[in-house]
Formats: structure tokens, C-alpha cells, sequence
């Protein structure tokens, strides 16, 4: 079914970073959010003074969501859940939301029909999943309904409970775009090897354009999203807390980036590295099949090429000594793989 399919395939976890930040950082996101930062000023003031999160990272995850409302997901939720619940990778999940969704009934937060939204069972212009509904949908506009699908006041500021409850740290950046020096690579990157700006900055990685850190006792970690070749960010609490939006970190740097954006400042200061390019589903399980048959341990090939995989990429490059080695899943690592299972097969 195309639940099952989508539960698969969400492109924040098989896209390129690169190719997802083109897909959903765009011109006309950009400046339609521009223009709804003004239309709803007074509700966003509102929303600021109350739950301390930032307008524009608001913004942009109304936009990444729903693009602001224009698609808020065709599938009838109580279906979809159903069909997650007992079908597929993630039956509890199916099971719990499909509850949680059936409680949204009971308490009269909805009508039968207007239960429709995404593949996921999530719902309304922010796309709150139904147990999140339950604990932070708020009626903002005091019209005694917690209307997520069509008051952007009750959306926004259900969002914002969200995210304040997940820990949003008022005034505080997300994090910061920078350059980094060679000996910088791969192996300091991810939150296991956090640690605070003034120690980034003495291993010589800065903010990009002459820029300062303004907390040098901020923790921080590096993350490289296509490798040692394009751009590269320390990433802040801030930024962990939209991950508990989406667990994705592509998708937490699009709404990151939208929310820079929206605030005036530019695109990235280092441009995503030339040649790269999405590789297709039959690439991705290729890629790892071929892993599984040299013996690393990414667990079962299913396409997603998540931190094991990468990981495993990584080992592979620093073995035979394929630069950059970062882990990246590029047609030059699957070209490198058939080369060698090809070599392998040879009497």
C-alpha cells in the first residue's frame, strides 16, 4: 500500500542532503514566508511573548510541513494508522498514534471527516502527529477549538508548546555555518564528540564571513551533510530540540536555514560540492548489499542510508584510501564497489 511505501521512502532520510535542501529551501518558500511573517505579526508577537520560540523558525516548519497550508496530506488518517499498525516496520507507532487519534474523536477535537492529513497520521498546517496533539494543541484564538487545520494561530502556537516544552532556549541561534581546517574531518563530527566553541575554535574551525561565536561555553558538534567538500555547521541545542520535530537532520537544517532566511540573511557562505547527486533506490540497496557481502555491519539493506551504512562507507574509504573520507554515499563509492565485487568474482 502507499502507506507502507511512504513509511519507506521519506526523502529527509534517502535524499542527499544536498538535493533535499535544494528541494525545500526555494525562492518561492522563502519569500511566501516573508510575506506571512507580516500578515500574522500581531498573532506571531502574541506567540513570542508566551511560549519564547523564534517567529521564524515557525515559519518554517508551516512551510517545510505543508508549504503554509496548500498541502496538508489526502490520507484519511484512521486508515493510515490502521494500516501501520498492523503492517509494516512500525506497528507501534501505528498502534499508539491510531489510539491517540481515536481519543482526538472521542474528545470532539475533530469531526470524522475532517480526520485527514498525512501518511503518517500527522494533521493540520504544522502536521502535529496525534499524541502530539493530545499534549500540546493549544486554542490560541480563544474560539474554544484547538483548530490546527485551518487557524494559523492555533497551529503556530501549538508548534511553539511543542518546541518550548522539547527545551527551546529563547534568543539562542540554532547554530552557526563554518569553516573548518583539514585536520577537521569526519571522525570530530556528530554529538558524540561535542564540545564547547572556544574548543572548536582552538582546533581552528570559525564561523564563515569573519564572523564571532558570541558563546565560546556553548556545546556544540560538527556535522558534515555532504562531507568534508561542502558546507559545514556546529550545531546547537536549538537544533536538537527541531530534531524532536523530525528526527532528520536534513530536515531540522532546511527549516534552520528557511528560519535564517525569513530573518534577511543569505544562503550558505560554502556551496554544496559539484557532481553530487541523488542515487537512485536500486543504487542505495546496492550500495549496501554490497557492504553486507564485505562483512560490515549496517544491519539489513532497506535503502535508507542512515548512520551505520555511512559509517561503514567511511571505514571503507579510510581502508583503501578514498579521499575524501566522510562517509558520503556517492556514484563514486557505488562505482568503487562494483569495481571491486567485479574484481572478487574474477577465477
Amino acid at each position: 500500500p502507499e502507506v507502507i511505501r511512504k513509511d519507506a521512502h521519506q526523502p529527509e532520510f534517502v535524499l542527499p542532503a544536498s538535493y533535499y535542501h535544494v528541494l525545500t529551501v526555494t525562492d518561492t518558500r522563502i519569500r511566501r514566508g516573508r510575506e506571512l511573517l507580516e500578515e500574522h505579526r500581531e498573532t506571531l508577537d502574541a506567540i513570542e511573548r508566551k511560549y519564547g520560540v523564534d517567529r521564524h523558525v515557525l515559519l518554517a516548519i508551516w512551510g517545510m510541513e505543508t508549504n503554509f497550508g496548500t498541502f496538508m496530506g489526502g490520507h484519511d488518517i484512521i486508515r493510515a494508522l490502521s494500516t501501520l499498525a498492523y503492517t509494516g516496520r512500525r506497528r507501534t507507532f501505528g498502534r499508539t498514534q491510531l489510539l491517540a487519534a481515536l481519543k482526538m474523536l472521542e474528545r470532539g477535537y475533530a469531526r470524522r471527516e475532517e480526520m485527514t492529513g498525512s501518511w503518517a497520521g500527522a494533521v493540520g498546517y504544522t502536521q502535529l502527529i496525534p499524541t502530539n496533539f493530545l499534549k500540546f494543541a493549544v486554542d490560541f484564538d480563544g474560539d474554544g477549538r484547538k483548530d490546527l487545520w485551518k487557524t494559523p494561530a492555533d497551529a503556530l502556537a501549538s508548534t511553539a508548546n511543542y518546541l518550548a516544552r522539547a527545551g527551546w532556549i529563547s534568543g539562542r541561534s540554532w547554530g552557526y555555518e563554518v569553516r573548518h581546517p583539514r585536520r577537521v574531518s569526519a571522525r570530530h563530527a556528530g554529538r558524540r564528540n561535542a564540545r564547547s566553541l572556544k574548543a572548536w575554535q582552538a582546533l581552528g574551525v570559525k564561523r564563515v564571513a569573519g564572523r564571532a561565536f558570541p558563546r565560546l561555553g556553548d556545546r556544540a558538534y560538527l556535522y558534515l551533510p555532504a562531507g568534508r567538500n561542502g558546507p559545514a555547521f556546529l550545531l546547537l541545542k536549538n537544533f536538537r530540540v527541531i530534531m524532536r520535530y523530525n528526527a532528520s537532520h536534513k530536515y531540522a537544517l532546511s527549516v534552520a536555514h528557511l528560519s535564517d532566511r525569513y530573518r534577511g540573511m543569505g544562503p550558505f557562505v560554502t556551496p554544496w560540492p559539484d557532481g553530487v547527486r541523488a542515487l537512485t533506490e536500486a543504487e542505495r540497496f546496492e550500495i549496501q548489499n554490497h557492504l553486507l557481502k564485505l562483512g560490515h555491519d549496517i544491519g539489513e539493506a532497506d535503502g535508507v542510508l542512515g548512520s551505520r551504512t555511512r559509517a561503514a562507507i567511511r571505514a571503507l574509504q579510510k581502508e583503501h584510501g578514498l579521499e575524501p573520507q566522510d562517509g558520503f554515499p556517492t556514484p563514486k563509492v557505488l562505482e568503487f564497489l562494483r569495481a571491486k565485487a567485479a574484481a572478487t568474482a574474477q577465477p
